[in-house]
């Protein structure tokens, strides 16, 4: 029997979350497949009003960096993304069950975590430069591009703070 995993919720912490496809099996291989599970990772974005630090699809799991949500625990928020696109996907069963999950308590362990992200679909041997993967939030942090996903950065932060210009 597997050793139950320790969860640290309602601490303040962001969470470096990891969840894989059944089996490991490539159901995020395709373009379309991942563009879903962005669209579906934004609605519970929104549905669950979590903040959303970093993140990048690969063909067989996911890597999150969020913080706690406002309206539930993270494994519910989870658990609706991961519903979702299985769902949609029609894939029985989509996901593992379970997640990894590790909570961020330094800013250094912040930015550990988002270059791991970002850096995996070069570590993978999927794309050159991290820039080329279109799923994740390396350009976000890059050139402040506006993705699927809203992330939280100072990018979003002070597009929130500057007003509409009314001639653009």
């Amino acid at each position: 029997m597997p050793k139950a995993l320790v969860r640290y919720q309602n601490t303040g912490d962001l969470h470096f979350v990891t969840f894989s496809c059944h089996g490991r099996k490539p159901y995020l291989d395709h373009a379309s497949a991942r563009e879903l599970f962005e669209h579906s990772l934004e609605a519970m974005r929104q549905r669950y009003d979590f903040l959303l630090l970093g993140y990048v699809v690969m063909p067989e799991h996911v890597h999150l960096l969020v913080s706690e949500p406002r309206e539930a625990m993270l494994a519910k928020a989870l658990q609706a993304v991961k519903l979702s696109v299985a769902v949609q996907r029609r894939e029985r069963p989509f996901w593992q069950a379970r997640y990894y999950d590790f909570n961020v308590y330094s800013p250094a362990k912040r930015v550990e975590k988002l270059r791991y992200m970002h850096r995996n679909p070069v570590k993978r041997g999927l794309v050159a430069q991290p820039e080329q993967w279109s799923w994740s939030s390396f350009r976000h942090y890059a050139t402040g591009e506006a993705g699927t996903v809203e992330i939280q950065s100072s990018w979003t932060v002070n597009r929130r703070k500057k007003p509409p210009n009314p001639l653009s």
